[in-house]
């Protein structure tokens, strides 16, 4: 971690220790679970699969390690060593299946303490404060998990409150501390868990989604590039609004004046309200899901347009865009939801991302504006062109590639972590 770690070579930090137990938090009542160790677990990795740890891979694999100990607990934190006994990086005991450790460090003198945790938060939130600009931006990622050196950890700021996410047991076994040292960093009002229940277990899905401290209220307003949205987090997909979407949401105005926009699986509104704002002729929102509808709806209030200069419908878009008129559209977004949520399902995936692609490029008149969108990880940037050069092929168009956007600054990435590599947008011209 750069110039922190010699910083932190000079100031060593106690070690935690003692068991696993369960707090329960004083003002919501809920159960907080609260790691204490007994030990430091020094760990051998085989000398052919010391690359990718090298490299800055935050994985390391079951069959990496040299006689795994038994009686490793979730969480519990690990150094590994190379066979000579070179240090090669901090983590923390994931499972016994294929994945094992997970990486959070690099110094091989620092400990595992509040403090830590501490630094962790300090360093995610100073490069959002940095280039996010607050008088306009108030909800925004602080916490991109392995890419803030916190694997498995969400967090999303929302004005006054936080939304997080523990994406697997060994980091929620250290939630007293992430939460304690995001009360003293970021200071916020109220912090609320939305953990689904694919991160950790079906028995365990009912407990996340609840309140871990202070007060969130049911609807929060944010701003975002000085719009204004409405937020529900308790009921709302992801951690309530969709913020790795900002840039390409702002990157969308300079297309849209004077056009007539359609906006698919539109959910709250996001694209629609900065269409609206630069100036577009009319924006039609399309989304499946009614209080997503409802709550766009309300976004559009907020941010004080005309009635007459946006439309909202609730319907499945697969359907909906084989009824649409052609010509009738300037400028179509498609945002949909993962095709691709696994990898036995990629194949079927990647027909619907050329389905919809194609269905929809069918139906636009020349020389219009497409955004499309894939916020599956099992496919690359790669395989996503091709899959539009395909649609754009059976649906007899030429098509120009004006912009490729992939995540922002608050969802920074790691060169090495390829795996964390999601969000994919395409900007293309449609002749």
């Amino acid at each position: 971690m750069g110039k922190q770690t010699k910083q932190l070579k000079k100031n060593p930090l106690p070690l935690i220790a003692y068991p696993i137990i369960l707090d329960v938090d004083k003002t919501t009542k809920n159960e907080i679970i609260t790691p204490k160790f007994k030990t430091m677990t020094n760990l051998t990795v085989h000398t052919k699969k010391i690359g990718p740890i090298l490299r800055g891979h935050p994985w390391v694999y079951s069959g990496a390690i040299i006689d795994m100990p038994e009686g490793l607990n979730f969480g519990e934190p690990v150094k590994l060593y190379s066979p000579d006994k070179e240090f090669l990086a901090q983590g923390f005991f994931n499972s016994y299946s294929q994945l094992a450790v997970r990486v959070w460090g690099y110094n091989e003198e620092e400990e595992v303490n509040d403090d830590f945790f501490k630094l962790r938060v300090q360093l995610a939130l100073s490069i959002r404060l940095q280039v996010i600009d607050q008088k306009k931006t108030n909800c925004y990622r602080i916490v991109n998990s392995e890419n803030d050196f916190l694997p498995g950890l969400i967090v999303d700021k929302y004005a006054d409150y936080l939304v997080v996410q523990f994406h697997n047991r060994g980091i929620e076994a250290w939630q007293e501390q992430i939460l304690n040292a995001l009360i003293k960093i970021v200071k916020p009002k109220g912090i609320y868990d939305k953990t689904y229940k694919r991160s950790l277990t079906e028995e365990e899905a009912a407990l996340r989604s609840r309140l871990l401290y202070g007060k969130v209220p049911t609807t929060i307003k944010v701003k975002e590039n000085g719009h204004i949205f409405a937020i529900d987090v308790a009921e709302g997909q992801k951690t309530g609004f969709f913020i790795d979407q900002r840039d390409k949401r702002q990157a969308l105005t300079k297309y849209v004046k004077g056009k007539n926009v359609l906006n698919c699986f539109s959910y709250t509104g996001g694209f629609s309200v900065y269409a609206l704002s630069a100036g577009a002729k009319h924006v039609t929102s399309v989304d499946v899901s009614p209080k997503a509808i409802e709550l766009a709806e309300k976004n559009f209030v907020l941010n004080k347009f005309q009635k007459s200069k946006y439309t909202s419908i609730c319907e499945d878009v697969k359907k909906y865009i084989r009824q649409v008129e052609e010509n009738a559209f300037d400028v179509v977004v498609l945002d949909p939801p993962a095709f691709i949520k696994d990898r036995d399902k990629i194949k079927e995936g990647m027909i619907g991302y050329k389905s919809i692609n194609e269905v929809t490029m069918r139906v636009m008149p020349s020389d219009s504006i497409l955004m499309t969108c894939s916020c599956s990880a099992h496919l690359s940037l790669d395989e996503f062109k091709n899959i539009l050069v395909n649609a754009s092929i059976n649906a007899g168009r030429t098509i120009q590639i004006l912009e490729v956007l992939t995540f922002a600054p608050d969802h920074l990435e790691l060169p090495s972590f390829t795996e964390g590599g999601y969000l994919k947008c395409v900007i293309l011209r449609v002749l």
